[in-house]
């Protein structure tokens, strides 16, 4: 895998000590309104798991598989929902945690089902924004890091799911995907 890297964009210190900060700033908010963590599978499984334990309160965690990726790495533009959450929503904070904010397709389509869900908010974290690439604006709520448009992968991001078992995140070599 090693050899399909680029270059190390963010190191696993780097995402650690922003982790920190993004579970202070989230307690700060939310400390006291027992919120539902929601994680959006695959890809941010790692970085809701680092993150929850920065949570020192009570909060719920659940997960959702939603998409609007294949496998490659163009977006398809269509939301997919491969696995829903468990928990009912009805009157609750949910903080919705993504790996990253790319197009914005995805959670432009999954916020407003989960204000139709009932819930009583709904906020937005994401450990990488890539504004460059947006075809639709999304409030972002904590945002970890803001990084360039380059395709990155590694704690828990992937390509054509590799990758994501990286401790830190990197930016793929273009000859790994644009045959493909």
């Amino acid at each position: 895998m090693e050899k399909d890297i680029a270059r190390v964009l963010l190191t696993e210190e780097q995402i650690k000590e922003k982790v920190k900060f993004l579970g202070s700033e989230i307690k700060r908010a939310y400390g006291d309104k027992n919120p539902l963590i929601l994680c959006i599978l695959k890809g941010s499984l790692i970085f809701t798991a680092d993150l929850v334990r920065c949570l020192d309160f009570p909060c719920t965690i659940d997960f959702m598989q939603a998409s609007s990726y294949g496998l490659g790495s163009e977006t398809t533009g269509k939301l997919k929902i491969k696995k829903d959450m468990d928990t009912d929503v009805h009157g609750r904070d949910v903080i919705i945690v993504e790996d990253i904010l790319d197009t914005g397709v995805t959670l432009s389509n999954l916020i407003p089902e989960l204000k139709n869900r009932g819930a009583r908010n709904v906020v937005l974290c994401v450990l990488l924004n890539k504004p460059e690439r947006r075809r639709i604006e999304v409030k972002t709520d904590f945002v970890g890091f803001e990084i360039e448009n380059e395709f990155v992968v590694g704690y828990g991001l992937d390509y054509a799911e590799k990758y994501r078992n990286l401790p830190y995140v990197g930016i793929l070599k273009p000859e790994v995907y644009e045959n493909n």
